[in-house]
């Protein structure tokens, strides 16, 4: 199989496994699988327990929804935490919490203490710990691998997800049936800890910044701005929220579908899994020789048609083959859409965001994932289980249609180290880093017969501001002299107009190299700074004592 994706070097291709030759990530790879197997028995054990617990469809599909929520809630500071500090480290720390959460879970059910809500918090606390590692781990695997290897290394970690998923939810389910589920959470909390020493062991050269590390809220904030101002990642965003939605009542309903349908126990749960997962496997393992060959829009049409269809199959099937292949078909659709969508996000992302970027990636689908489960599992308690699959699976076809409104484009492979832009600022006032507001007014000597090519450009430097940092961007043109314009924006302190510099990767380089072919004047771009209420700067009185005059080039009023 993976014979069929190995091209020759001078395609500028790599095979599925050349990421697993370059040790770093051959080790984590590898020590994932076994983490990968502690999710999947929890999902497994979690599910069936609750389905003795309670005969609530809702109850039982809100125990996925308990396992995605801190996906949704918690990616997004864990990615911000994850591109401020060591990644290494934060992976580490979001292991540990998980392996004591699942510790937890065992203790309570060996004592006897277990309930609904009690098992739905050890879930939420578990996930938590996953939520925290996973955009550390992801946003690292380029620091394992080379560039080139960059495809293949995210299609494999999806791959040692589904090896687990393909054999885990079988196994979990004979374990459960031989020990019980606290059996299966003790496994749990065991499998993540070879991971977790895979991490110590690792020896990454941690650069920091030069700057002091931003504030988590500022953090946030600018990781959801670059987002929302990058057309091509919040269109990814949005359809695989989309595809979560829809196709989540799959798996999120699969005990019932086990218990009710086809008439089994937690083993059947299992194999309709481990159906999933081997169809999983097999997809992942044609990731990169999909984005070659195929638009990225058309694939995933086809997957959203594929996934719909199965579902629909699902609903009405009282078979376990045709159920299994019906899953299997899942399995391939679910994981091909995912990792399209991933490595789109992560190779349109420049590095100071990577982790940030790939966070709201994780929310997005366990946001549709956990959404969809609980509303899904509402439907099939008021209206049965067949209407819930089958209304799932229209509406995931349906969403082949998003593409007509909004398009997925080939990223662009965007080179993520940033570069110097020069034109460094001349500060004779006495600044720190927090500062402000700042204004930054830049004006251009434009040819008025070039002023509306010169307008198109301006409004993509618009979106290239705020997506690194700038706020209240403007464009202006002088009433008396109609060949200038000004350009204005907004930093809340020096410090991030600071951190908005270093930011500047190669493609924002270009695009302010081509605004500024269009000025005509001598001295090239005009670029002012402005401190915007500066209180602090100047004597409140003639005769004020001033520490400052003997220590900078300082400017009394």
């Amino acid at each position: 199989m993976a014979g069929s994706i190995q091209t020759g070097e001078g395609s500028g291709q790599t095979g599925a496994f050349a990421p697993l030759r370059e040790p770093p990530f051959r080790r984590i790879w590898t020590a994932s699988l076994l983490s990968n197997f502690g999710q999947l028995f929890l999902g497994v054990g979690a599910a069936w327990q609750m389905a003795l617990l309670t005969d609530s469809p809702s109850m039982v599909a809100l125990v996925q929804t308990a396992m995605m929520l801190p996906l949704m809630f918690v990616a997004l500071p864990a990615g911000a935490i994850a591109d401020m500090f060591d990644r290494r480290k934060i992976a580490m720390a979001g292991l540990g919490f998980a392996s004591v959460s699942a510790a937890g879970l065992t203790t309570a059910s060996y004592l006897g203490f277990i309930t609904p809500w009690l098992l739905l918090g050890f879930c939420v606390l578990i996930g938590a710990g996953v939520a925290l590692f996973a955009p550390a781990w992801q946003a690292s695997i380029p620091e394992q691998v080379s560039r080139k290897n960059l495809p293949a290394a995210v299609a494999l970690g999806t791959i040692s997800y589904n090896i687990a998923r393909s054999f885990g939810p079988a196994l979990g389910g004979l374990i459960v049936l031989a020990a019980g589920a606290k059996a299966v959470f003790g496994l749990t909390s065991a499998f993540f800890l070879p991971l977790l020493f895979a991490f110590f062991m690792w020896r990454r050269e941690h650069v920091p910044s030069r700057l002091p590390p931003e504030r988590i809220d500022r953090a946030m904030l600018g990781g959801a701005r670059f987002a929302l101002h990058s057309p091509d990642i919040r269109t990814s965003l949005t359809r695989v929220f989309l595809f979560g939605l829809t196709s989540a009542p799959a798996t999120a309903l699969a005990p019932l579908v086990a218990k009710d349908v086809l008439q089994g126990d937690a083993a059947i749960f299992g194999i309709l899994l481990g159906a999933g997962g081997v169809g999983a496997v097999l997809g992942a393992l044609f990731v990169s020789l999909i984005r070659e060959r195929f638009a990225i829009e058309s694939a995933v049409r086809l997957f959203a048609i594929g996934t719909g269809s199965a579902m629909v199959v699902i609903g009405y099937s009282n078979s376990l083959v045709l159920s299994c292949a019906a899953f299997f078909v899942i399995g391939v659709c679910n994981i091909l859409t995912i990792a399209l969508l991933n490595v789109s996000v992560q190779l349109s992302a420049p590095r100071w965001v990577t982790a940030r970027a790939l966070s709201l990636f994780s929310s997005a689908i366990t946001a549709g994932v956990g959404v969809g489960a609980w509303a899904w599992g509402v439907v099939a308690g008021i209206e049965g289980l067949t209407f819930a699959l089958t209304a799932a699976g229209i509406a995931a076809i349906a969403t082949a249609a998003i593409g007509i409104v909004l398009p997925l484009r080939r990223e662009a492979d965007t080179d993520g180290e940033a570069v110097n832009i020069g034109y460094e600022p001349e500060v004779t006032l006495p600044l720190t880093l927090r500062s402000g507001p700042v204004v930054i007014e830049v004006e251009y000597d434009v040819d008025p017969d070039q002023a509306r090519e010169f307008y198109g450009v301006m409004m993509e430097i618009q979106r290239a501001r705020k997506r690194i940092g700038g706020f209240d961007w403007s464009i202006s043109r002088d009433i008396e002299n109609p060949a200038i314009w000004i350009e204005c924006y907004h930093c809340p302190t020096w410090g991030d107009y600071l951190r908005m510099r270093d930011r500047y990767s190669q493609a924002e380089f270009d695009l302010q190299e081509h605004a500024d072919t269009f000025n005509r004047s001598g001295h090239g771009r005009r670029v002012r700074r402005r401190l915007e209420r500066p209180f602090g700067s100047v004597r409140w009185k003639a005769d004020s004592p001033d520490p400052l005059q003997e220590t900078v080039n300082y400017i009394g009023p």
